[in-house]
């Protein structure tokens, strides 16, 4: 693909992997439509301050409304759709929601697409799709289980996309990341968790400690992006981006610990656990495709991956609240 020749957009463009991924086809030449939920005060998150933000056409809309899918897709060339409710915890709570935003919205989107015609369409999924590792490393063909609503609804769209492209020939990718972190990463999340509560105090409050995780460092997750997007060989499949290593959320904890250099104990705290049945004890990728159809290999180490996230957080400390468990 010549970017520089392509209109593109992008849902969920202002959230952590979504504002990456679009500064980086920005630097990439492409002409790219954020698509920003609508709020009264103009807010479009991480992007709010992003020094591309004068080359961004942003559109304000929601991603359950079909009409302003519709017309946010209108006239583009690639849809990169990342428009997700992502925290598992608050899934338990209001899982109609992830219906209507990861289900139907993901509809609105093939919906258009299909209308429109778009030259490609890449779904972002996720490694939850697969539940508790039943071999590792896990590979496309694995089962997927819905341990979790979010988990099923995530499932639900991936059967969507794979349906349109079967059904109606849409040129759909999906892309299923494992464990991305990285700078503008949520409270929600385990290694933004763990860092923060290192800086600023002498206790990490996690909840279980034996599950292992694959961690992909953002930079790597949106080469994914753009390298499953070129491929057309990767139309119709879903495509693995991991390390093809696991580490512990205990193991983690203990590397990030070092990495501060700070003298700080790990406790469990039982409210954020997941409920027994619920959690996802194993996550470990098999990448072969990832490598075989689009020729995509992580280039970042753990430790490096870490090192850069810790020294961003100790900058924006303030969009934290360390101490609260946020679902």
């Amino acid at each position: 693909m010549n970017w520089k020749e392509l209109r593109v957009l992008v849902t969920g463009a202002g959230g952590f992997i979504g504002s990456h991924l679009t500064e980086h086809l920005v630097a990439l030449g492409a002409h790219t439509r954020a698509f920003i939920r609508y709020s009264s005060d103009g807010q479009r998150g991480w992007l709010s301050q992003s020094p591309v933000a004068n080359k961004i056409d942003f559109f304000h809309g929601d991603i359950c409304d079909a009409d302003s899918v519709s017309a946010a897709v209108k006239d583009v060339d690639v849809v990169f759709h990342l428009a997700a409710l992502i925290a598992i915890p608050y899934s338990y709570q209001a899982p109609r929601a992830y219906i209507r935003t990861n289900v139907e919205g993901t509809l609105n989107i093939l919906q258009a697409a299909k209308q429109y015609k778009i030259q490609r369409v890449v779904q972002t999924s996720t490694s939850e799709t697969y539940g508790s590792a039943q071999y590792v490393p896990i590979d496309e063909k694995h089962p997927l289980q819905g341990q979790s609503p979010y988990s099923a609804s995530k499932i639900a769209a991936d059967k969507l996309a794979e349906s349109f492209h079967l059904s109606f020939d849409l040129p759909v990718a999906t892309i299923r990341p494992f464990n991305t972190y990285g700078p503008r990463q949520s409270a929600r999340a385990v290694i933004p968790t763990i860092i923060a509560q290192a800086l600023t105090s002498d206790t990490i409050k996690l909840g279980s400690l034996t599950p292992t995780r694959d961690l992909n460092f953002v930079a790597d997750t949106v080469d994914g992006f753009i390298k499953v997007a070129e491929s057309s060989q990767a139309i119709g499949q879903v495509i693995n981006i991991g390390t093809g290593k696991e580490i512990s959320i205990g193991d983690l904890a203990n590397t990030i610990i070092k990495l501060i250099g700070k003298d700080v104990s790990v406790a469990c705290d039982e409210q954020r656990l997941r409920p027994e049945n619920s959690e996802v004890d194993r996550l470990c990728a098999d990448n072969t495709n990832a490598k075989k159809f689009t020729h995509w290999t992580p280039k970042n180490t753990l430790e490096d991956g870490l090192s850069q996230t810790i020294t961003w957080l100790e900058q924006h400390l303030a969009h934290y609240r360390p101490q609260d468990y946020t679902v």
